[in-house]
Parts: C-alpha cells; structure tokens; sequence
C-alpha cells in the first residue's frame, strides 16, 4: 500500500508540473488529501467485490442485503473521484461507455464496473417460482396504454404512457423481470414494489378493470390469464402482475398529467426521470406538478434529499452532498446515472411500439 500511495504522489506531482517553467509543483495539502481518499476509497471497493465473488463462487451464505455494502462503496469511489477532479482538474479523463460525466468516473475502473453488476445480477436472480413472461417488455407498454386509454387519454398521450413505463422497468431493474434486491428485503419484483404498494395496487386495477375490458379486451383477456396463474402466489413475482400492480399504485394517477408534463418537457428521458422521482419521492413530486412551476419547484427536506442520495441523486463528491435543496430542474439534471438505463428503454420502445 505504501509503495502504490508513492506512486500515486510521484504521478500527482507530475501532473501539477508548470508546463511555462517545465517544473513541479508539490501538490497542496487538499490535493494529497483527495489522491489518498480515492486511493482507499478504490481499494475498498476492489476488495468488496472480491469477498462477494469469493464466497458466491464458494457458494457460502452472504450477510443480510449483500449489495448494500457493494453499492456504498461504488459510491464512495465516484464521490472520491469527483473530489479528486475538483482538487486537480487535470485528472478528469476519456468518455467512459457508461456515460457518466468524466469528472465523476476514471476510465480506468470500467471493469470493476461490469464486475459489481455482474454480482448483483447474480445477487438479485428471481426466486424459484417466479413467473416469467416471453415478453415481459411489450407487457409493459400494453399494460400502460391500456391504463392510459381507460383514463381518457388520447392515443399519443397513451403511448407516451407506455414509454414513460417501459423507462420505469429499466430504471428499477435494468429491464429484468421478478428480480429481488440485494439492498432492501421489502422492495421486490419487476417494479420493486413492497408489499403494501402491491395490494394497493390491486385494489386500484379492480376498480378501472370494467374500463380496461371495454378499452382493451385483448388486454383483459390477459389479465384473466395471468391473474389466475398468480394465485396464491405473491403477485410481485408474477411480470404481468408484478407490473400492473406496480403502475397502478402511484403512477397510474399521474397519467392524466401526461399531456402538460409533456408540453413542459418535451425530452422523453426527462419525463421518464419525472415518472422516476414518483417513486423516489412520491410527495414532493407530486406537489412539483400542482405547483404551476414544475422546474422551478425546491425542495429543502433533509429527509427528501437523504431520499435522493439514497438513489445515487446529488450523492457523489463534497460539493454535491453539501446541497440542502434542490429544484425539479437541478434534480432533473442530477439524475445523469439514469440515463443510460432510458436510452435502452428508447430503443427498446422503437421496437415494439404499437405501429
């Protein structure tokens, strides 16, 4: 460790050389501070993701939310970075292919990524018994479309419903089905939904079932299908169930806003990271939208922005966690971690959109 935190100083140390007067600069106190956290940080992460690949391959139990020490120490590597960028500029490096801003992520580390969702995928597989669908991501569409007709909307605005909630299943899953969590024991499912929002849900699509059927009977006809092979399961565990519950109980009621959150933001992927923060933060958002100012709309919570940070949302470096509020806009623009998840969503949903 000595010798690679002496390399790391002799390489610091370069990298502030006066290029004018072709000397070095002996790196400031807040310089050698920020180069040494992100070399702990750096390590730690490696070795976390290898005690969780060591005892998965030695087939040993894993502790009690095993990703959640995975994803805290992801955390601390970008937010180290991040400082790291602040105090020397010159560090910040190439694109990376998961299009996070450069000045949060090192290039460099791209593999240890693929290695964290590697063991998460395997951390959060479904349950035996879940039940699967051979089109889990045209379900998704269908089920919202239907939800939206039977809501009154107007057929573009129903489909933008769709890829809003096509967005949503990338968002909470990367867009695979019935999975568990390996960061919560109640959130589960291909919408991450916890039991009571389950039954919430439910209770919903019972009550707009009757106009489901008249708006869409192919769609009904599915539900009946499903809902019976479900029984006396958890219906989380169920995609078709999993999802219509899931919709149902918080934002089904939002799509009859479509056609103003639309006008308001005309990108897709900011719809979808608005319909996302429903499930992040599910008052606020929904007072962002009465309010008549939606981007302009601030939160100062400390609880709402520990929620936000919660979900890799102003969580990263000193300087974003020292927000004590944010507006919508600020929070929109925050959520650069999503992106890449509703790109996928897009270019899913040009596949299968009903032509």
């Amino acid at each position: 460790m000595r010798r690679r935190c002496h390399a790391a100083m002799t390489a610091l140390a370069i990298a502030l050389a006066t290029p004018a007067m072709g000397q070095q600069a002996a790196p400031t106190a807040r310089q050698s501070d920020a180069l040494a956290a992100y070399d702990r940080a750096l390590g730690d992460f490696k070795s976390i993701l290898a005690e969780r690949r060591s005892q998965i391959e030695a087939k040993r139990p894993l502790p009690n939310l095993p990703g959640q020490a995975l994803y805290l120490a992801r955390v601390a590597v970008i937010s180290s970075y991040k400082d790291l960028t602040d105090a020397v500029p010159s560090r910040i490096g190439k694109p990376n292919k998961f299009e996070i801003p450069p000045v949060y992520f090192d290039v460099g580390i791209e593999p240890l990524v693929d290695e964290y969702a590697r063991l998460f995928e395997i951390m959060e597989a479904p349950p035996d018994g879940a039940q699967a669908s051979a089109t889990p991501f045209k379900d998704v569409v269908d089920l919202a479309v239907a939800i939206a007709r039977a809501k009154g909307l107007a057929p573009v605005h129903a489909e933008a419903a769709g890829r809003i909630s096509l967005g949503l299943f990338f968002a909470e899953t990367n867009g695979k089905q019935n999975v568990g969590n390996a960061r919560s024991n109640t959130y589960m499912g291909s919408l991450q939904t916890g039991p009571s929002e389950d039954r919430n849900g439910r209770r919903k699509w019972e009550a707009i079932k009757p106009a489901i059927a008249a708006a869409d009977p192919q769609v009904n006809a599915r539900d009946d299908k499903e809902e019976a092979r479900a029984r006396g399961t958890d219906h989380r565990f169920n995609h078709w169930t999993g999802v219509r519950d899931g919709l149902m109980n918080a934002h089904a009621e939002l799509f009859a806003e479509i056609p103003a959150i639309v006008k308001t933001l005309p990108d897709p992927i900011d719809q979808m990271k608005l319909f996302e923060l429903i499930q992040i933060i599910p008052t606020p958002t929904r007072s962002a939208l009465k309010s008549g100012d939606l981007l302009g709309y601030r939160v100062s919570s400390p609880t709402i922005m520990k929620h936000l940070r919660n979900n890799s949302i102003f969580a990263f470096g000193q300087a974003d966690r020292a927000r004590t509020s944010a507006s919508f806009r600020d929070i929109l623009g925050a959520m650069w971690l999503f992106n890449r998840k509703f790109e996928r969503a897009m270019a899913k949903y040009e596949e299968i959109k009903p032509r």
